[in-house]
């Protein structure tokens, strides 16, 4: 009786044991040029790429993989492919280089998410971005709340740049702290400063319910005004 698992299919896929010293070699010779491949592209840390150049990284693994362990798929066709990769990598960026039409296709653009302390919604809507990870994106660079950002930008990059006011302009604004965040209530208990949790347009209330001015919604949170540590 067959074993359930045939061990040298499993192992070796019936192919003969010098066929693990090929792997060796292609493994080495595949590294080898996907390291010249990356340095002629001058590439940057992995979280400042673009969608583009996220591409580009994909395709040379994708080319770099296959002929490492893969019998049937040879050097040559996949050093091809790398070359046809790197010159197109080279004309794109030559033309982004020239048209500022074709940049703003490739790369994207900057979209400015917070202005003066509020989110500027209609920008927000457009990215992928949910408020939670925003809302993360921003605890993860010690800030409680909107009223101690002036302007964040989120870049081609993804990542988000933030221009904070100095100390002494810092406003009430609409917290990001969990648990202050998720204490939004639509109705108003005590008089002083609440933030819309939809757009951050932050006011002194009196007790009782109220629309936001800047968006219409309902939902409000208590305010706060601390000033940025670290």
């Amino acid at each position: 009786m067959k074993d359930i698992l045939e061990w040298e299919r499993v192992l070796l896929n019936e192919l003969p044991p010098i066929f693990l010293v090929e792997v060796l070699v292609r493994s080495t010779v595949m590294f080898v040029f996907l390291l010249i491949a990356l340095r002629i592209t001058g590439k940057r840390g992995v979280r400042q790429l673009s969608i583009f150049e996220t591409v580009i990284i994909i395709a040379l693994g994708s080319a770099a993989g296959d002929p490492m362990f893969y019998e049937d798929v040879g050097i040559l066709p996949a050093l091809v492919v790398f070359a046809t990769i790197i010159a197109l990598y080279r004309v794109v960026t030559w033309l982004t280089g020239k048209s500022k039409f074709f940049e703003k296709l490739i790369e994207g653009k900057t979209v400015c998410l917070i202005h003066e302390g509020k989110f500027s919604t209609s920008e927000f809507k457009k990215e992928t971005l949910a408020q939670d990870e925003f809302f993360s994106e921003l605890r993860s660079k010690s800030i409680e709340h909107l009223g101690q950002i002036r302007k964040a930008y989120l870049e081609p990059s993804g990542e988000v740049s933030i221009f904070f006011y100095q100390d002494e302009e810092v406003k009430y604004g609409l917290p990001l702290l969990p648990e202050l965040y998720y204490k939004k209530s639509k109705t108003i208990l005590n008089a002083g400063y609440h933030s819309c949790t939809f757009c951050g347009h932050t006011e002194k209330l009196e007790p009782g319910t109220h629309n936001c001015e800047v968006c219409s919604r309902d939902e409000w949170v208590c305010s706060i005004n601390s000033l940025r540590i670290g």
